[in-house]
């Protein structure tokens, strides 16, 4: 197996690492997206194998247990996130750079696990008050569950440093096209 680059997008929710993330799929043959495994419910269209890895937590913490994780956590209470093994290993197998949108902790733990093959993008949105606007927005949690991500968002804004590069999302086309020439520069250097 070859090793190739690992991409690394992180932010709150809702700054808008998704959406740059599927642009530079788009644009970069040479990538593909690393599917994380999660103990959440799937949420409106998610599908199974294509979002997520929807597991149970049984299996999830069995898999803990038997070391398939390059990283993993619990990001929200009773809630688990993890990248595994076999996905970044079936992508280099395929002659491909992984490319991630991950949370802020998972992140920065890839980037200490694979160290120069890894370059770590921390999506900064406008402010908080946007990021509140946009979660609220989407529909999808309770006031309960948008509580905690507003909470978390705070911490997450606070990571921002420790990563490679600061990609401002007040524009998205912007940042999309600073996003592409990043990793442009990434993969060929």
């Amino acid at each position: 197996m070859k090793q190739g680059k690992l991409i690394i997008f992180s932010a709150p929710s809702g700054a808008g690492k998704t959406t740059i993330v599927k642009h530079l799929l788009k644009k970069f043959p040479n990538l593909s997206f690393s599917i994380s495994a999660t103990t959440r419910a799937s949420r409106g269209a998610e599908v199974h194998e294509n979002d997520y890895y929807f597991i149970s937590k049984e299996d999830f913490l069995h898999r803990v247990a038997r070391q398939e994780f390059v990283e993993f956590e619990e990001v929200y209470s009773g809630t688990f996130y993890g990248t595994l093994r076999s996905e970044i290993e079936r992508i280099w197998n395929d002659d491909k750079h992984v490319i991630f949108d991950i949370d802020v902790e998972g992140g920065l733990r890839l980037k200490r696990k694979y160290e120069d093959d890894a370059l770590a993008i921390f999506v900064q949105p406008p402010s908080l008050e946007v990021l509140k606007e946009r979660l609220s927005g989407r529909g999808t949690d309770s006031d309960e569950k948008l509580q905690e991500r507003f909470i978390k968002a705070e911490k997450e804004l606070q990571y921002a440093d420790k990563f490679d590069v600061i990609l401002k999302n007040y524009d998205l086309e912007t940042a999309c096209k600073e996003a592409e020439q990043l990793v442009a520069n990434f993969i060929n250097k």
